[in-house]
């Protein structure tokens, strides 16, 4: 346990809920004196920043072009402000960690925390930070928690299961392992284990917040009903994935209360979450949102984007000014029953990876996104698409990484479906240039068949 991490998290939490009662304008000037900060450590530190932007230091922020995963992790090493980091030394941490399943917690030299993802478009990025914005990504993550009306207190700690990956690069990962002290007793379950002994777990454990994706939460809930979970978390936290009404009510069916939909992503960390009235705010104090057309331009509240521009106001180590990201959302006004100001998120579309439904020996079987991520995130180059098809599955890998043929992950995809209880599934492994896209312009990982509620 990190007490100074943790002593920072707790002094952060006490001062952001001093902002709960800010008004529209109060928010405002926060963000104008927050994004000058933010700028000035941008150009004084990153040269791919000064370049970017040249011509435009001055300018206001919508004039600012975006920034792309691809556009970071190209010119990664010009982009941080430190000259006591590159990719390439990341890269063999996050891979260390991997190989030796490490404590993804622990800072890399004591100093850096770090994340690798994929991402909806396929393309892996790496994210870092210091001990001030580590604070604050954890600080943002527990934020939902006091949003929700769910306490903690040395004399009634929050016993918390996440339900997630368990691969040690994944944010989950490393936020888990980081709050994991008396405070926060922590839990952590593969969310590809075997239903019963995640039940198991959970039942030994009791979990006052239970946090999962969507996928994972919903056969819960049916395990919850039919008596063999047996669990009465005081919040359902769902995340990482879009939420479905019809999930939704399967969840309050099972637990009483309705879930929590969080919506985060590694790069940015807690973006908005629900109050006690189930109304999802912006984290206007923590970020600048703004949902664009096609063409960048930005989009009125009640219309919904076609993708996210998203500045993170802490950022120092990585800066990230308007950071394209292709999530689609409907914001909303200001104003509600539980008294922030914050701007209301009507709705996220876009961020599901589907799960697959496969005949198994005895009937059909759930294989989460997860199951192919530990084998195409390291073999694919560029990218990697899995289509589900009335014959089976068509993999598209856009390229390839050395070692690697069409046939060693023909192999290891039959390995690891095989193990995961699927009887038998034709897969058709494809090199190709690009990927297939959707009418949205992305590139979702795990296409199914037909859409499961």
């Amino acid at each position: 346990m990190d007490l100074r991490l943790i002593s920072h998290v707790l002094y952060l939490r006490a001062a952001w809920r001093r902002r709960d009662h800010w008004d529209a304008t109060r928010i405002r000037a926060h963000q104008e004196r927050a994004l000058l900060e933010l700028r000035r450590a941008a150009y004084a530190g990153s040269e791919f920043y000064r370049r970017h932007h040249a011509g435009l230091h001055h300018a206001p922020l919508q004039q600012l072009p975006p920034v792309t995963k691809a556009d970071l992790m190209d010119h990664f090493d010009e982009a941080i402000t430190t000259p006591d980091l590159n990719l390439a030394g990341l890269e063999d941490h996050l891979k260390f960690l991997t190989e030796h399943q490490a404590d993804p917690g622990s800072p890399w030299h004591g100093r850096w925390w770090a994340a690798a993802t994929a991402g909806t478009t396929g393309r892996r990025g790496t994210f870092v930070w210091d001990r001030s914005e580590w604070a604050a990504v954890l600080a943002s993550y527990a934020r939902a928690n006091d949003w929700a009306g769910i306490s903690a207190g040395f004399s009634r700690p929050l016993k918390m299961a996440l339900v997630s990956s368990r691969v040690p690069t994944h944010q989950s990962a490393v936020v888990g392992a980081s709050l994991r002290s008396r405070l926060v007793p922590t839990i952590r379950l593969d969310v590809t284990a075997p239903m019963d002994e995640t039940v198991a777990a959970l039942n030994r454990f009791q979990p006052r917040i239970l946090v999962g994706y969507a996928s994972a939460l919903k056969p819960l809930a049916a395990e919850q009903r039919a008596g063999r979970l047996h669990i009465t978390p005081q919040g359902i936290m769902s995340a990482s994935e879009v939420l479905t009404p019809h999930t939704a009510a399967e969840l309050e069916a099972a637990w009483g209360s309705a879930p929590f939909d969080v919506y985060a992503a590694t790069e940015t960390a807690g973006i908005a979450s629900p109050c006690t009235f189930r109304n999802r705010h912006v984290y206007e104090d923590l970020l600048i949102v703004e949902p664009v057309d096609p063409d960048g331009n930005p989009v009125p509240a009640g219309t919904t984007g076609a993708k996210l521009l998203v500045t993170v106001l802490f950022s120092r180590t990585l800066p990230l000014i308007r950071y394209e990201m292709s999530d689609t959302v409907r914001l909303g006004e200001r104003g509600c029953p539980c008294g922030r100001s914050f701007t209301l998120l009507e709705d996220i579309e876009g961020r599901i990876e589907d799960v697959l439904h496969l005949p198994g020996l005895t009937g059909s079987v759930t294989v989460h996104p997860i199951v192919f991520h530990h084998v195409l995130d390291q073999a694919a180059l560029a990218g990697w698409q899995i289509i589900q098809e009335s014959l089976g599955l068509r993999v598209l890998l856009a390229g390839l990484t050395p070692g690697n043929t069409p046939e060693t992950v023909h192999t290891a995809l039959n390995r690891v479906l095989t193990e995961s209880g699927v009887a038998q599934a034709a897969v058709d492994v494809h090199v190709v240039n690009h990927l297939e896209r959707t009418a949205l312009g992305k590139a979702p990982f795990v296409r199914a068949l037909k859409h499961q509620p």
